[in-house]
């Protein structure tokens, strides 16, 4: 595991001055005694609270503080890490730390700090509660960074000792900060290029996460390591002297291991351990760029390199300022053999990234091109603008700052950068905004391509526009996949929610009872759904449908919790008293418990088929062949409650993962050679398996309905597939059988 060079002892926590001795080195005389001041001020607020290791709590404000002194930070944003729990832990308040140092060092602290109160956000659970104050955490932490990136670099710094100290903690916490630091922290270190503290949060995170995989992989690393190292100083003696002969001064050593980039590499390529070639690496760091690529052709003469295993980042910088020139070649004895080489300032940005730029030296301020590399946080204040909660903000940031990339290029040649897997709508809205309302088609590398294309490295692309018009709503609907950036997605949904609100409710009131007409269910409960949205008026809920800040997904997920509670019955279903506990009887249909009865045979009725997820069930007891499950308001339980209530039954879902219902469905199409074929084919892209169909076509009218059984696990995943069918071409529409 990697971790930055140095630590603090409890011995320096309750003694400070040996630790202020040691970072003093190239600091001035008054910049150590505001860190001299903080310490003194941390100490004495923290003196009576303990870590849940039980060392004192300062201990952890000082390790903070070191990580960033390690990064070579400057005397402020050290004072701040050691400030940084104050305000919220202790007495002292934020308005005392600004008295005492300064604005920008209570600026700076005011931006790490936890937020303590979320306003009340009615109608929501304790679980959604603290989902949203975490969420705003972190938008306020993002904010704060925008202004001030030695923010970021703090709370960073905090959640790597944070990391460091995890297991003394519970399980079920250790798992969750676990991934929370995997999620978001050591993505955020991976964009701002600050490697060492990545790798460790990766490599931490990993252990709790998946301590089976974790114990194995570094079992295997351990296993070989000295025969590993035998042979890399091999190499770096035989590279050493190919490099003094052609007059190339170099530095060459073995490169760390880490855990977790070897386990995503072994998982992204499908190898075993043996087929990683950076568990062999030798990093070689020279003085000038072309010794770099002088280095390279020693390299490549003296070993076959692997075939696609070239990555120049000197010519194409990663947009985390990371350069370096990355080869693969069989070495000696045949091993396959990784070699990064680089120059000194390029493995300095490649260790400290963004805090390598960031001095505040005599009142100097980081250069042009240094804000030009982090463009993307401006990229924040937009968002905060065009986004309702701060979860939709935090899953903005995840998916455009932190995910993989994919480079494409302008037809002028200029490079954009997307999230990976994105299409060129996304792209057409990266070029602005504009060309992204206006965009009616595609063109990558001079061919036609679907507007759902997915974008790949080196990609030309030309967007094909119209001289008027808008956005689709179709390209919110993530199951059509037009839309994989969440900036693009945001600008799509501004723009139908600044069009005309009436045109808004009609066409919302339409997607919606689309929606559940597509799934066989009662065009009514406008309001339960409304309310599970948080919003007072049914027509408020249809606009906001209307103009895409309430997705199909959300729909779905909403009828899930909704319609088994309030499915209108057109007559009410008596229910036998409920005195024994719920049971599962061993006959019973998978996922169905029967409520008062047990050991009961069950099946699913054939006449309406429930599927759970959104179908309310009830039970009607046979003469011999136990219960049937149906739909509440089929018409057959309607029927048997006229005169036979007293055999009618209370059944509820309890469905496990892998179960599997029956689904009739019902495809009205023009008819045309392969239909057939082509409905069964984007069936089987769903995974889902074809149970029957039969076809029924009208010859003088051209039309044809495909009656069809399909398996399914819930009603999400028959959503799904029906709008997948209906994009068949001559599909007019795919709805469930009532």
């Amino acid at each position: 595991m990697v971790a930055l060079k140095s630590d603090v002892t409890v011995k320096d926590a309750i003694n400070y001055e040996s630790w202020l001795a040691s970072i003093s080195p190239g600091r001035t005389r008054k910049d150590m005694k505001v860190i001299r001041r903080a310490c003194k001020v941390a100490q004495k607020a923290h003196a009576t609270q303990k870590r849940a290791s039980g060392e004192p709590y300062f201990l952890h404000s000082l390790a903070v503080a070191n990580i960033l002194t390690d990064l070579r930070l400057d005397h402020e944003t050290i004072s701040a890490a050691l400030l940084h729990d104050v305000p919220e832990d202790t007495e002292v308040t934020l308005q005392e730390v600004e008295k005492k140092f300064g604005s920008t060092i209570a600026t700076l602290v005011d931006g790490v700090t936890k937020m303590e109160h979320i306003g009340q956000m009615h109608g929501q659970s304790e679980k959604s509660k603290k989902e949203q104050a975490k969420a705003e955490t972190l938008r306020k932490m993002m904010l704060a960074m925008v202004d001030d990136i030695r923010v970021v670099l703090i709370k960073l710094a905090d959640r790597t000792h944070n990391m460091r100290t995890l297991g003394f903690t519970k399980e079920h916490k250790r798992k969750r900060v676990a991934r929370e630091t995997m999620d978001i922290f050591a993505p955020l270190a991976n964009r701002l290029g600050i490697w060492q503290i990545k790798w460790e949060l990766e490599d931490r995170s990993f252990r709790y996460l998946e301590p089976e995989i974790y114990k194995e992989i570094s079992r295997l690393v351990d296993e070989r390591r000295v025969l590993r190292e035998s042979y890399l100083n091999d190499v770096i003696v035989c590279l050493r002297k190919k490099l003094k002969k052609n007059g190339v001064k170099a530095n060459i050593t073995g490169r760390p291991k880490h855990i977790y980039s070897i386990w995503k590499k072994m998982r992204r390529k499908e190898v075993d351990f043996d087929q990683i070639y950076d568990v062999r690496a030798v990093r070689v760091i020279v003085e000038t760029l072309s010794d770099c690529y002088a280095t390279l052709g020693v390299v490549h003469s003296e070993w076959r390199p692997i075939q696609g295993e070239f990555d120049d980042y000197i010519a194409a910088p990663k947009d985390n300022m990371y350069r370096s020139l990355h080869t693969a070649v069989i070495g000696p004895a045949g091993n396959p053999l990784e070699i990064q080489i680089r120059t000194k300032k390029m493995h300095q940005d490649a260790e400290l990234g963004v805090a390598a730029h960031w001095r505040y030296k005599e009142g100097t301020r980081p250069s042009s091109s240094f804000d030009q590399k982090i463009s993307w946080l401006r990229q924040l204040i937009d968002w905060k603008d065009e986004v309702a909660t701060a979860a939709d903000f935090i899953d903005n940031v995840k998916n455009e700052v932190f995910q993989d990339r994919v480079h494409v290029f302008t037809p002028k040649g200029d490079i954009r950068e997307l999230p990976s897997g994105s299409t060129p709508i996304d792209f057409a809205y990266n070029i602005h905004t504009e060309v992204g309302h206006r965009c009616r088609g595609a063109k990558a590398n001079g061919r036609i391509v679907p507007l759902s294309y997915k974008l790949k490295n080196g990609d030309k692309i030309e967007i094909l526009t119209t001289k008027r018009g808008g956005p689709s709503r179709d390209w919110l609907n993530v199951d059509f996949g037009y839309l994989r950036s969440s900036r693009a997605k945001s600008k799509v949904r501004y723009w139908f929610k600044h069009q005309n609100y009436g045109e808004n409710l009609t066409n919302g009131r339409s997607i919606l009872e689309r929606h559940l007409q597509r799934l066989g269910l009662p065009k009514s409960n406008y309001d339960k759904l409304a309310r599970k949205f948080s919003y007072r008026k049914i027509d408020d809920f249809l606009a906001a449908i209307g103009h895409g800040d309430v997705t199909t997904p959300q729909i779905v997920t909403a009828i899930n919790d909704v319609f088994p509670q309030t499915l209108p019955l057109q007559e009410q279903v008596k229910s036998l008293p409920s005195q024994a506990p719920k049971s599962t009887s061993p006959g019973a249909t998978p996922g169905v418990t029967i409520n008062g009865v047990g050991n009961l045979l069950t099946n699913i009725a054939q006449c309406c088929r429930p599927v759970p997820g959104g179908d309310e069930i009830v039970g009607y007891i046979t003469r011999g062949r136990g219960v049937t499950i149906h739909r509440k308001d089929c018409t057959n339980v309607l029927r048997h409650n006229e005169g036979t209530s007293e055999r009618l039954i209370e059944v509820e879902w309890n469905t496990a993962k892998d179960a599997t219902f029956s689904a009739d469905i019902e495809i009205f199409a023009f008819d045309r050679a392969c239909l057939l074929r082509d409905v069964t084919a984007v069936v089987a892209s769903e995974r889902i398996n074809f149970v029957a169909a039969n076809v029924v076509t009208d010859k003088r009218k051209h039309n044809a309905i495909i009656y069809a059984t399909i398996e399914i696990t819930n009603l999400d995943q028959l959503s799904r597939v029906l709008l997948s069918i209906e994009q068949v071409a001559n599909v007019v529409s795919a709805q469930r059988k009532h």
